[in-house]
């Protein structure tokens, strides 16, 4: 059983992972590769809205997708925009990115050799992926403007998409701690982290949501 202080804390690091940016129009739309063809959706839905002239989809595969994007997030996500209406020559695809700094790195070498010129970008990644995948471009990419979007929803809707409560607690303490250390080793820009989604975050980790973290000496990190 999650105890309701468990539940409490996660809206926080839920809602403190959601950037809240207005969606605007911008050079181009970039998905982030996952397991979610959620975020295919909404690239599309942002494209039907002139939100964006061009789509960028990246992401290679990893062990949570392989099995059901076998040809590759990328490939999958262009797969499920062409199915919904967008036209090939709308989409590019970056099919080698295995984490989020690859993502942002090859998409912007892809746009390069398109000969796009991009100002501004709609950086478009699961929910409570937000705030990690601004703050990578930003490091990454910092001439241009980023505007963060992702798929509507609640907390609560997002739990019952994954089917796996405890799972989806993990992955927002391990979304929160890659905030919390990957600035220190030149991954991302560093974001001020409010005192009562710290103490969210360990709370969490003390009550075992420690899955998704990565290996650290800094023993304050994880516990």
């Amino acid at each position: 059983m999650i105890s309701t202080q468990a539940w409490a804390d996660a809206r926080r690091l839920w809602d403190y992972h959601q950037m809240g940016h207005t969606v605007r129009p911008c050079s181009v739309a970039v998905g982030l590769g996952s397991h979610d063809l959620g975020v295919a959706d909404t690239a599309v839905d942002l494209y039907r809205r002139d939100m964006a002239p061009l789509l960028v989809f990246t992401g290679a595969t990893s062990p949570t997708t392989r099995e059901r994007m076998p040809r590759g997030e990328a490939v999958h996500y262009r797969e499920r925009a062409l199915e919904l209406g967008v036209p090939s020559s709308a989409v590019l695809v970056e099919p080698h990115a295995r984490n989020t700094g690859e993502n942002i790195r090859f998409s912007r070498e892809v746009l390069e050799e398109a000969g796009v010129d991009v100002s501004s970008m709609l950086l478009i990644s699961k929910p409570y992926e937000e705030r990690r995948a601004y703050a990578t471009a930003r490091k990454l990419w910092p001439e241009v403007e980023i505007v963060s979007a992702s798929t509507p929803m609640s907390l609560s809707e997002y739990v019952d998409s994954i089917q796996d409560d405890r799972l989806v607690i993990d992955m927002l303490v391990g979304a929160l701690q890659r905030l919390l250390i990957y600035p220190e080793q030149g991954f991302m820009i560093s974001q001020q982290v409010p005192k009562d989604v710290q103490e969210a975050y360990e709370r969490l980790c003390h009550e075992g949501f420690t899955s998704r973290l990565v290996r650290t000496d800094k023993e304050a990190a994880t516990r």
